[in-house]
């Protein structure tokens, strides 16, 4: 059963499952907490209560807000916490994964730790030679630039099938559902925003950060030239001893959905490092 939770006169929606130390589970943007369907009943079984979250303007989470910055959705995801009884750990993907990395610099004390799928949590640059050198960052990033400008759901479909180089089996059905979601007033806008925000805001916080982080980048993410070594980035920028980085080979940009099992096979460790006493 889906539960909302009001902010400031917005909604955000949330599935809750399972029985024990509590999980929030953050998406990308233009998903929703379905990109979670393989983890969430996973981590459930492995006796966590996991928060399946649509971040704001996402989903069926309310739109009209007034910003989508990750500072933004960082907020939303401690008042989750906060409504839903922490501490917890933070599993927040792309945007939202930056997103994490505020609340856990700014809610310590209810985020005891954070995994990070694919993040954008530093300030990004054009890489040029990255462009001319690896055809899949080039070509995601040429469909990425057609949604920003033109808002066109064919070219976020023509992104996803990139970014998920190895389908799930229900992909059709899955990807009939998003083209339906963000063909919905208001929806395309909010992606857009998104995408116009600076992860800037996220790598201010790293060497603000006091939990452990965990950073699972895929090999063959278009979003980068060099996955790892955006990674390896982060790691670098966070309080020495805190970041720990993996790499699941031939995964693109959304792990959680195209490799769920290897994902919860590196998070459950995590989980049960950080959420020990929770």
């Amino acid at each position: 059963m889906t539960e909302y939770l009001d902010i400031a006169g917005n909604t955000i929606a949330y599935d809750l499952t399972g029985q024990g130390p509590l999980v929030v589970l953050a998406h990308g943007m233009g998903d929703s907490r379905h990109s979670y369907r393989f983890v969430a009943p996973a981590l459930a079984a492995a006796g966590y209560r996991v928060a399946a979250v649509d971040i704001r303007g996402c989903g069926d989470s309310s739109l009209g807000w007034d910003g989508y910055s990750r500072t933004d959705i960082a907020d939303d995801l401690v008042a989750v916490v906060r409504h839903l009884g922490g501490p917890a750990v933070l599993i927040g993907q792309s945007i939202s994964g930056g997103a994490a990395t505020i609340a856990a610099a700014t809610g310590p004390d209810v985020i005891s730790g954070v995994i990070e799928l694919a993040p954008f949590t530093r300030a990004q640059s054009i890489d040029l030679a990255g462009l001319v050198r690896v055809k899949r960052y080039r070509a995601g990033y040429l469909h990425l630039a057609q949604v920003l400008l033109r808002g066109s759901v064919a070219s976020w479909r023509n992104y996803l099938n990139l970014a998920i180089p190895t389908k799930p089996a229900d992909w059709d059905s899955e990807l009939a559902r998003i083209e339906a979601k963000m063909s919905e007033p208001g929806r395309m806008k909010a992606l857009q925003a998104m995408a116009k925000t600076s992860a800037a805001d996220a790598g201010r916080q790293l060497p603000n950060v006091t939990c452990p982080v965990l950073v699972i980048q895929g090999s063959v993410d278009p979003d980068w030239a060099d996955p790892r070594a955006e990674g390896e980035r982060i790691i670098a920028d966070l309080p020495q001893g805190l970041g720990e980085l993996a790499v699941i080979e031939g995964a693109g940009h959304y792990p959680h959905t195209q490799t769920p099992d290897e994902v919860v096979a590196l998070a459950l460790p995590f989980l049960a490092r950080t959420l020990t006493n929770a």
